[in-house]
């Protein structure tokens, strides 16, 4: 393939060459430029993290102001997912074709033509086209947060600002759940589209003022390239739709199991044309390997353990009657937590040891979800302000070691593997974290008819207890209500639903210990093999990171 600069009269030192097409050059900058590189792409990560954030934070108020069924928001979360996946695919090959610089200005353009449509149209059908849009531009908003953090880091220091890229996104998603009471203080769903227009302006300035440096470009697009895609997009797009609208409609619905099926067909199309070609988009040797395998596994499980917060206490507090504003404090204390983890995480992290800190995450959420099962009608946020700290603690603590163990994996076979990776990392990610959420979310409705059905059974209305306590709810009416019959009914009403917020509360323990039990194993496990692996003098990744040292010093020579 041929080589080509992005800007034809820079000629690159061998220091300043990129790892890899694609990527902007890595030449000296002085410090002010290094902090407004660190600013910008701080800005960048939030406001790609904030895309889907606001979404989750605000789905039932969207849902109100375009009066949607719960099927039909649930097509909004999906639609972002869809495109969010698959994109990266072609976003590699995009930049390393034409350019960063072009793929900088399509990426924030194509957000701001967006954020505009939402200011002044106000339909399901555009809703879904911006959401389906908004996924693609988060991917890239997350690429060009990494470019201009780790051109903000020194040489040796890159890979840490690798980390910080990825974890700036995640502190978003808590961020945006306690920025969301202010924006619809006057509940106006408008306010969201406003604060993500102003955002887009912000990035579009920042970019503007301080651009990244050139990149190499080289003929990366071939043919097939587009055929993989128009297989493997479609599929990735099914799956996620049975994933999102599963727990919704039911896991039994008919199409559920005509788009499963349709999704393992296109995927695996996908997967035989990839096999067979010289050049493959996708390296399915490599990402079948037992490395990859195990660490998409992990990645995946990962995203799974931490639906404790996304599904177990977030829909906890919900059914306590909990509603966004008494909520705030308990998203501070977990974006707070977030960032401990992030700057912990940064400070610890060590290539030749990348296990030790996905052990101890598992160990933290084993340890919160236990502590979680033991809540009652009487939990409140600030019961559960510390194993949720822990939670999200873990959820960004072993971010960084997974994504570094992935990434030295596929720079040390060439720069090629990077969409194999990429493909690996954001479908362990999604997925997982949809999957998770489908999961956690069935067998707590699961669990929720089972107590609800021994709690019912054990209520007999010639029980004395029983008529006493329909009799004092029914009293609450007392004042509005002369006929006792009516009272009775009313009485009945409000018991009935006490019994199914308790059903429901003992369905979130039972959530929580089977978090806990999942987690305990993958600690057991993963702890298992650091043993092996420090008993056995071995180093997991000594040769990706010999292979990487001399290919950087091969590009410097």
């Amino acid at each position: 393939m041929s080589r080509r600069s992005e800007e034809s009269e820079y000629q690159f030192e061998p220091h300043e060459r990129p790892m890899m097409p694609g990527s902007p050059a890595t030449p000296y900058h002085p410090g002010r430029r290094r902090l407004g590189y660190l600013l910008i792409g701080v800005l960048l990560g939030l406001t790609g993290g904030f895309i889907n954030g606001l979404l989750m934070a605000n789905l039932p108020q969207i849902q109100g102001a375009l009066g949607l069924t719960s099927v039909e928001a649930g097509w909004l979360t999906a639609a972002y997912t869809m495109t969010n996946v698959c994109m990266s695919l072609l976003l590699i090959k995009f930049r390393q074709q034409f350019g960063i610089q072009r793929f900088v200005r399509i990426v924030l353009i194509g957000f701001l033509v967006l954020n505009t449509l939402q200011l002044f149209v106000h339909s399901y059908g555009l809703e879904l086209f911006v959401r389906a849009g908004s996924g693609i531009v988060a991917s890239g908003l997350s690429t060009m947060a990494l470019f201009y953090i780790m051109q903000s880091m020194k040489a040796e220091a890159r890979l840490g600002g690798l980390v910080l890229g990825v974890g700036v996104s995640q502190i978003a998603t808590p961020l945006a759940r306690v920025i969301s009471p202010a924006l619809l203080i006057h509940g106006d769903v408008q306010n969201l589209y406003l604060f993500e227009f102003g955002l887009t302006l912000l990035c579009l300035a920042g970019v503007w003022l301080l651009r990244l440096p050139p990149s190499e470009r080289i003929d990366a697009f071939e043919p097939l390239d587009f055929l993989t895609f128009a297989l493997f997009a479609p599929g990735i797009a099914l799956l996620s739709a049975v994933l999102v609208q599963g727990r919704i409609v039911w896991w039994s619905t008919q199409w559920l199991g005509y788009a499963l099926a349709g999704a393992i067909l296109l995927i695996g199309a996908a997967v035989i044309v990839e096999h067979n070609r010289a050049n493959p988009l996708l390296n399915t040797r490599w990402m079948g390997s037992a490395a990859i395998v195990r660490f998409a596994v992990i990645a995946a499980s990962m995203r799974v353990l931490l639906g404790e917060q996304n599904v177990g206490a977030s829909g906890l507090l919900n059914v306590l009657g909990m509603g966004q504003d008494q909520l705030v404090g308990f998203y501070t204390v977990v974006t707070l937590a977030t960032i401990f983890g992030l700057a912990v995480s940064l400070k610890t992290l060590k290539p030749t040891d990348l296990l030790k800190p996905v052990i101890i995450s598992c160990a933290l959420i084993a340890l919160a979800a236990f502590f979680d099962t033991q809540s009652s009608n009487l939990t409140r946020p600030a019961q559960l302000y510390v194993t949720q700290a822990m939670i999200s603690f873990a959820a960004i603590y072993f971010m960084g070691p997974t994504l570094m163990a992935g990434i030295l994996q596929a720079l040390a076979k060439g720069p090629s593997h990077i969409v194999s990776f990429s493909a690996v990392f954001g479908i362990s990610q999604q997925l997982g974290g949809i999957g998770g959420a489908a999961l956690l979310g069935s067998f707590q409705i699961i669990r929720e008819r089972f107590h609800s059905e021994m709690l019912v059974q054990s209520l007999v209305g010639t029980d004395p207890q029983v008529a006493q306590r329909i009799q004092q709810l029914g009293g609450a009416y007392a004042r509005t209500l002369g006929d006792p019959a009516l009272r009775q009914a009313e009485g009945s009403i409000l018991l009935s639903q006490q019994v199914a917020r308790e059903a429901n509360i003992l369905a979130f323990n039972d959530v929580f210990m089977l978090v806990g039990a999942l987690a305990t194993l993958a600690f057991v496990y993963l702890g298992a093999r650091w043993i092996y692996y420090r008993r056995k003098g071995i180093t997991p990744l000594a040769e990706e990171l010999a292979a990487l040292a001399a290919m950087r010093t091969r590009a410097q020579s």
